[in-house]
């Protein structure tokens, strides 16, 4: 039985033989693929019906909860990096997204079946829009941003009940009924390997194998965001930390390397905080606090995938977007980025968020989900990379960065 357990196929090598085989299967069979469709619609109809209510207890319960304390004592300096990296990460995402057109070539939904689904708004529209006059409304038509005003305002109302009278209970059924969401989407999860070759297989039969191109495209723009990131964000640490660039290759390569094949924040969180001590010059109470804190809310690689991914969704509908929507487009992206929901399959329910939150249709996601082990690597490489540079920033502002560390004049050791 141990052996059968070891040699088990991963979810995420599941999804991508699905993914392989749907566009294979689509492709071949033709127009007859589009018999399987509802399997997979009914597959995305499961993750869908559990997102608003995940949503708004992962809310509720982190600031009702303990977590809202923690959040309390960041330090002020590394809060400020992450915002100003992971901002900079989301816009770079729309100037790929537009320059690459990663979603051209594949249809997924016709425009004119969606022709009132993505509308413009005024500002001063869409900030009233944010308060929503009836909660249960909002969840039922799936207007994801007022259910999260609505949650964070009821957590910090459980919070302050659970304060005054010592009584946790309401904070705990928020944590119970967010534990019970995310057993549903982790049950659901398991039939992903089916509904994407599903999915697949009927896009691929409408269009055969030109629905690669948007999958080079995708991986493509991701690829060169990682690069470009670097190249910015590198020079301007070391410049600021008065230190030299070019000495960062080779101290990020085994932390870069970890996070490429393991695609896993929580993986390489050891190997960041030491490598920040050993190799960066990061003192190691300085590590200690901003590791864990990045590992979480750090993720300039996601906000920029999440912003390729509403490009493609708009693209690949031939949906246009106003610059208002991209404005909320990297606004959805960053706070998505750096409050993910750690549940399985997390990038399906960021993915639907996203989607249902532009009015744009989940169909497409489809796609994305099947190359996101791909995508996954170099979101890691790029989220755990701009960790240290974090760390290193907040570092040199305390007092705490050891120069001679990082020019390899002095040896210290993390234990």
């Amino acid at each position: 039985m141990e052996k059968m357990r070891k040699g088990k196929l991963s979810l995420a090598t599941q999804i991508i033989i699905a993914t392989i085989a749907g566009v294979l299967f689509g492709a071949l069979a033709g127009p007859w693929s589009s018999n399987l469709k509802f399997i997979g619609s009914m597959f995305l109809r499961l993750i869908q019906m559990s997102v608003v209510l995940l949503i708004m207890s992962s809310m509720a319960a982190a600031v009702g909860g303990t977590e809202a304390k923690e959040v309390g004592k960041m330090s002020v300096h590394t809060f400020k990096w992450i915002i100003i990296f992971t901002v900079i990460s989301a816009f770079l995402g729309v100037g790929l997204g537009l320059i690459i057109q990663p979603g051209a070539g594949i249809t997924v939904v016709e425009a004119s079946e969606i022709s009132d689904t993505v509308q413009a708004a005024s500002l001063q529209d869409t900030l009233v829009n944010l308060i929503p006059t009836n909660v249960i409304t909002s969840m039922a038509n799936g207007d994801m941003v007022p259910c999260m005003v609505f949650a964070i305002l009821f957590g910090l109302g459980a919070g302050a009940y659970a304060k005054q009278s010592g009584n946790q209970v309401i904070v705990d059924v928020i944590k119970g009924i967010n534990a019970s969401i995310i057993n549903i989407i982790a049950m659901v999860m398991k039939l992903a390997p089916i509904g994407i070759f599903c999915l697949l297989a009927d896009v691929a039969g409408a269009i055969g194998f030109k629905i690669l191109i948007p999958v080079i495209k995708f991986l493509g723009a991701m690829f060169i965001g990682d690069v470009i990131m670097f190249l910015l964000f590198a020079p301007f640490t070391a410049a600021l930390c008065k230190v030299n660039v070019l000495k960062m290759p080779k101290k990020f390569y085994k932390l870069s390397m970890l996070a490429l094949t393991t695609t896993s924040s929580a993986i390489c969180l050891p190997v960041k905080i030491e490598d920040e001590v050993t190799k960066f010059g990061v003192s190691r109470r300085v590590a200690d606090f901003t590791g864990p804190i990045t590992m979480s809310m750090n993720a300039c690689g996601a906000a920029m995938c999440y912003v390729l991914v509403i490009l493609f969704l708009s693209q690949s509908t031939g949906v246009t977007l106003s610059a208002y929507q991209f404005f909320m487009a990297v606004f959805l992206s960053c706070l998505m980025a750096t409050g993910n929901i750690g549940v399985p399959g997390g990038t399906v329910v960021t993915f639907t968020f996203l989607a249902a939150s532009m009015g744009l249709p989940v169909g497409g996601i489809a796609l994305l989900i099947g190359i996101d082990w791909f995508t996954g690597m170099f979101r890691t490489i790029m989220n755990n990379d701009i960790d240290v540079l974090v760390g290193m920033l907040v570092s040199d502002k305390l007092g705490e960065f050891d120069r001679d560390v990082y020019n390899d004049k002095k040896v210290v050791e993390y234990n």
